[in-house]
């Protein structure tokens, strides 16, 4: 998984107005000015999202491994069912501790 998005970008102050929400960020003008409708959203709903995103690439990392374990790993001759209970343990090992980051309990 990609990691480059998790950075966080830089800040821009601005003014907005409280009336209309116009916002507005004073530059030097060089006289070539245009206004274009651009999106924007507020720095905290952005950090929020941020946020979630490493919640989510921590809770597929973990998965991941389980996944791969499953993937690559062969039973002994007559220890499949040991084998599985093993990885199904592991299974709800790594779901307790996702279900634990997300209620705080980490």
């Amino acid at each position: 998984m990609n990691t480059n998005i998790l950075h966080l970008a830089d800040r821009v102050m601005v003014w907005q107005c409280i009336g209309c929400g116009k916002i507005e960020g004073p530059q030097p003008c060089i006289g070539v000015c245009e206004d274009h409708k651009v999106e924007f959203v507020y720095a905290s709903v952005y950090d929020k999202a941020i946020e979630q995103v490493a919640i989510i690439h921590r809770h597929a990392e973990a998965l991941e491994t389980i996944v791969r374990f499953l993937a690559h790993t062969t039973p002994h001759e007559g220890r499949w069912k040991e084998s599985y209970l093993a990885l199904q343990n592991q299974a709800r090992r790594t779901l307790e501790a996702i279900g634990a980051e997300d209620t705080g309990e980490v």
